[in-house]
């Protein structure tokens, strides 16, 4: 949200485009530049092929002085984003850090003020730190560790709290409210989507194999494997309520991207119950979906699965779905969107 218009008072003054990289190399002064899926690393260590060809290219066709800086985590003068998806323009406008590594040289040190000269147009200086590259390249890699540790930890007490029947809001609610831990990323929930965490994650535990530390790689490993758990531990719960089959039956999916306001995907759910033989019918509000609003989809279906906070999955006409759903009639609330409505939800009929 807010990009369009950012790019619509911006092009032409500030901001161009243009599918001439070699004219726009030279005319440059600083030029700003994924994950391996084949070969060693696979799937973990950051892929530098297209970082390699990048250079090349920028060495081929420089005719000076240029500063080149990367914002990915790959080992130039690094300038990680730290951009969340779904208010990433807020996120450029008004940064909580910015933060630049390079050389502990003289060169480096002249590519680090340059840089720090072009955020200081919109930023404060005591958001900008400056490190050397290591510090950069790690911090990034750390603070998305660090956010999907709290969303694996939460999701693990949630089982416990299962289990047990205590509340796993209240539990977050106390949690949250130590001011040493704070309450952000404390919502439970089917597991962190999109394409930044579990990339980071993966790519910090290929990073502590290659220097002989297997048991911090292990630790890093376990939030991984949490979040997986996590997944099919909520795919399982349907399978199980829905008398321990959902061959062939039609099951309603709200929300086919990771978070609301994101157009990024996540399918893991959708692929577990698809391997089980269930028949989705997937309604999103901003994804290409196979339902053209989500009564469609929950027309004759055995179970409702919410696995997207979109706003409009509060305001839903609940009784209307329930009367063209078949009986008994499921929800399963993977991001807790209805808890305001359980008690009427189990007036109106729903399991």
């Amino acid at each position: 949200p807010g990009l369009k218009e950012v790019v619509e008072s911006c092009r032409g003054r500030n901001l161009f485009f243009s599918t001439d990289i070699d004219s726009a190399i030279k005319d440059a002064d600083l030029v700003n530049t994924p994950t391996k899926t084949y070969g060693m690393g696979k799937g973990r260590a950051a892929d530098l092929k297209y970082i390699e060809a990048c250079a090349r290219r920028i060495v081929e066709m420089s005719d000076g002085y240029k500063i080149v800086t990367e914002k990915s985590t790959v080992p130039v003068l690094s300038n990680p984003e730290f951009l969340a998806e779904g208010t990433a323009v807020r996120d450029l406008k008004e940064p909580d850090r910015v933060l630049i590594g390079g050389d502990e040289t003289a060169e480096g040190q002249r590519a680090i003020r340059a840089l720090c000269a072009v955020y200081e147009h919109w930023v404060p200086k005591d958001r900008i730190i400056t490190t050397n590259t290591w510090s950069s390249e790690l911090s990034k890699l750390a603070a998305n560790a660090f956010l999907a540790q709290r969303i694996s930890s939460i999701n693990s007490i949630s089982a416990l709290c299962e289990a047990t029947g205590a509340d796993v809001e209240e539990v977050a609610k106390a949690i949250g409210m130590d001011q040493r831990i704070g309450s952000k990323f404390l919502k439970a929930s089917i597991g962190f989507g999109g394409s930044c965490f579990q990339k980071d994650v993966l790519n910090l535990v290929y990073l502590c194999e290659a220097l002989n530390l297997p048991e911090v790689a292990s630790y890093w490993q376990q939030v991984i494997d949490m979040n997986e758990y996590q997944r099919k531990r909520f795919a399982c719960r349907i399978i199980d309520c829905l008398f321990n089959t959902v061959t062939g039956k039609k099951l309603a999916l709200l929300g086919f991207s990771f978070k609301k306001d994101t157009g990024d995907t996540s399918i893991y759910i959708s692929k577990y119950l698809m391997d089980e033989g269930a028949k989705l019918h997937i309604y999103d509000p901003k994804l290409v979906t196979v339902t053209k609003d989500p009564y469609e989809a929950c027309q004759g279906a055995h179970a409702l699965v919410i696995c997207t906070e979109w706003d409009m999955f509060r305001e839903l006409d609940y009784e209307k779905i329930y009367k063209q759903m078949l009986k008994p009639a499921f929800i399963f609330d993977g991001r807790r969107v209805l808890d305001h409505l359980h008690r009427d939800l189990q007036n109106i009929g729903f399991q």
